[in-house]
């Protein structure tokens, strides 16, 4: 017998099938069993073998482990085209030509259910909008600190220029200012008188001739060069 009589799993899995064997007389009969594949075609392929005294048997496609009077076989990775229909033969070596056959099991092989991934996906996608507003937050307090930072280096900055920028008599107190004083220059000149000759005075009132000399103040902030007193002169 073999059996599950259908399975239906979806591609990437394993199928698991077993093969039961019932024999009257099994005093050290000799015997070797075979695993075989109906294709839709109805082509009979055989797939794998494993005897009496072997415990198991794998290949990179079946796993095959004896549990006398039943035997196991594991088809691995599945994929689509391993759907069809599997049994097992049992080929006694003290009849040849004699094989017995098991009754028919079908595999259907199914594509991987998109169902499964599109539940995983939300939650997957749940975890990320916290992720997200986490990383904008942060994002704005380091660029909040950034501009805080800019602003009160600007004031520093300019505070300190507007000391070094100021000009000396500025920063000098009000007592140290120099004195504005005006000063007046003296020039020194000479005015002749001339005696009237016509004028006819008594002899009794002639005077003598003498120079008189007298001293004019020009009230001028700036000093008279050589120049300017030739002009003057003239």
């Amino acid at each position: 017998t073999f059996f599950p009589a259908v399975l239906t799993l979806p591609a990437g899995g394993s199928a698991t099938f077993f093969c039961n064997i019932s024999m009257e007389n099994d005093s050290g009969l000799e015997y070797s069993l075979n695993w075989y594949k109906e294709t839709n075609n109805s082509e009979t392929q055989k797939i794998a073998e494993i005897s009496r005294n072997n415990p198991q048997t794998k290949t990179q496609k079946y796993l095959l482990t004896n549990h006398t009077p039943a035997f196991k076989i594991e088809i691995l990775n599945l994929h689509q085209n391993d759907s069809g229909s599997y049994y097992c033969g049992l080929i006694t070596f003290f009849e040849p030509d004699k094989v017995m056959e098991s009754n028919r099991s079908h595999l259907v092989v199914t594509a991987a259910p998109e169902k499964a991934n599109a539940t995983d996906e939300p939650e997957m996608e749940e975890g990320n909008p916290l992720d997200h507003i986490k990383a904008v937050l942060l994002g704005i307090l380091l660029l909040a600190g950034a501009v805080v930072l800019l602003i009160f280096g600007y004031f520093t900055v300019t505070y300190r220029r507007g000391d070094v920028q100021k000009p000396p008599s500025e920063n000098m107190p009000a007592e140290e200012k120099p004195p504005v004083v005006s000063v007046s220059t003296v020039d020194y000149g000479v005015l002749e008188f001339q005696w009237d000759q016509h004028a006819q005075v008594p002899p009794e009132t002639q005077l003598v001739d003498q120079t008189e000399y007298a001293t004019i103040v020009f009230p001028e902030e700036r000093p008279i060069t050589p120049e300017r007193g030739k002009k003057h002169q003239d």
